[in-house]
């Protein structure tokens, strides 16, 4: 059984998860610990006890402990892309590049710990000297979705220990195995005890500790609108610092004079691929009337080429939904949006396959009006809304409505309306002919309205949520 790791030690839990794959039902992963209170609460003392000295800690030593793992995992990404696959479902391809994003990750930050910057100015007043610095905030609460096991907990754990804060990492259920290996591979990394933590557990136990101890002095958390809503008003409670990334329902606009082929494969990738379980998925395609029909009929051409399967199955383009709930949600939008009235182009059933699998035939629905339910509520699953518009600007207006602001996108080969569209869309990251989902790691990540609330992730942004600023005044 794969154990907790708490004050750099493995221990037992208060009980134990077994998890299998949902490509195959009969494959048992592993058997992982869970955390009961008491372990939680080992965990966020060990992580308290440990952040004074681990705040003063030399940057070279942070650097390398950073640089190490990152080195690990990227000499270990096809192992660790294989166990993320048959864990979560993704395809074999796109697990070991998520692995090798989590390694990038780590190497980036390893630098950035060298480059903590302060100024030092003159201050108004004559004879004294205005120092302005950077500190850990302390005790790192980290909750981490299933949908990214590997690159979104680096993008989160990276940062904390980069800039002397310790961590209590608490993963999602359905993803262990991949929190347990990146887990591992810091236990050797050199880092004091208490420095990381994996509490692994349910959120309701784990989530709900680190929510209500005074010693976790910030929340950086990734998941459902739901959930974030409940982190926002716990951590407004006790004044802990925040950061959350939610929901999306993200447009890609699709102008009449865009490249056709380019749009496409655009659509296709951000709607459908990594099973559309992305928080960046296009799942609102607002195509111009004058092209409509043909996207569309292009669209479905594409989408009747990709194979569902097996995601560690070779020539695999999709692979299985994560887990029965969200199969079972998936296929509820698919009947709202029918009973709403909207054209299912193709796709939208259970697959049947060599193994007992949660497979489903991406969906396009075609004819949506922006306010049927299907079009406005996030789904997290491979189906895509296809909405008319009538010009640049009546699409711009489309791509708006909506109370996410995450990701935008827009094909078109109009130097113009690519500009005004990335000044005027609102959200905090748009994107000109290239897919909604798919981003890199050393720029800022995250979103405006009901998406996004703090400071940014990732990239050297990620200072402003993992520190805080100190200014001194000294008399000369």
């Amino acid at each position: 059984m794969k154990q907790l790791y708490i004050d750099g030690q493995w221990m037992a839990g208060a009980g134990v998860t077994t998890t299998r794959s949902p490509s195959d039902r009969s494959d048992v992963i592993a058997e992982y610990a869970s955390a009961g209170a008491e372990q939680a609460a080992l965990a966020v003392a060990a992580a308290h006890a440990a952040a004074p000295a681990w705040g003063l800690s030399g940057v070279q030593q942070r650097a390398d402990a950073l640089d190490a793992i990152g080195t690990e995992i990227l000499a270990r990404k096809t192992e660790l892309g294989t166990l993320l696959s048959r864990e979560e479902g993704k395809t074999l391809p796109e697990g070991i590049a998520e692995a090798g994003r989590a390694g990038a990750i780590f190497k980036f930050f390893a630098q950035e710990a060298l480059r903590v910057r302060g100024d030092r100015l003159a201050s108004v007043r004559p004879g004294i000297e205005v120092d302005v610095t950077r500190e850990p905030v302390g005790v790192v609460g980290i909750i981490a979705p299933w949908n990214f096991p590997i690159a979104i907990p680096a993008w989160k754990i990276a940062p904390a220990l980069a800039y002397g804060n310790t961590v209590v990492f608490k993963p999602a259920e359905l993803v262990p195995g991949c929190a347990w290996a990146l887990a591992e591979i810091i236990s050797r990394a050199g880092l004091p005890p208490g420095v990381f933590n994996l509490a692994m557990g349910p959120g309701r136990v784990v989530g709900e500790a680190m929510l209500n101890d005074s010693r976790v002095n910030a929340i950086s958390f990734t998941g459902s609108t739901s959930t974030g809503e409940r982190v926002m008003l716990a951590c407004a409670r006790r004044r802990a610092r925040m950061q959350l990334e939610m929901g999306g329902k993200n447009p890609l606009v699709v102008l009449a004079d865009a490249d056709l082929d380019v749009a496409v494969n655009a659509a296709l990738q951000g709607s459908f691929f990594s099973t559309g379980q992305r928080c960046t998925a296009s799942s609102r395609l607002i195509v111009d009337e004058q092209i409509y029909g043909k996207f569309v009929d292009a669209l479905a051409g594409r989408m009747a080429a990709l194979k569902v399967g097996h995601a560690l199955h070779q020539g695999i383009d999709i692979g299985p939904v994560v887990d029965s709930s969200q199969l079972e949600q998936d296929l509820s939008y698919i009947e709202i949006a029918k009973g709403e009235g909207a054209r299912l182009v193709c796709g939208g059933e259970r697959l049947q396959r060599e193994t007992d699998g949660y497979f489903l035939s991406p969906a396009l629905f075609a004819d949506c009006e922006p306010g049927m339910r299907h079009a406005r509520e996030e789904i997290f699953g491979p189906v895509a809304s296809v909405i008319p518009a009538k010009g640049y600007e009546h699409a711009l207006a489309l791509a708006n409505d909506t109370e996410f602001g995450l990701t935008a996108g827009i094909c078109t080969t109009s130097l113009k309306h690519a500009t005004h569209f990335k000044r005027n869309a609102k959200a905090g990251m748009v994107m000109v002919n290239v897919p909604t989902a798919g981003v890199d790691y050393h720029v800022p990540f995250g979103g405006t309205k009901g998406s996004s609330f703090g400071p940014r992730e990732q990239g050297s942004n990620a200072v402003e949520f993992f520190t805080t600023v100190k200014t001194s005044y000294t008399s000369a």
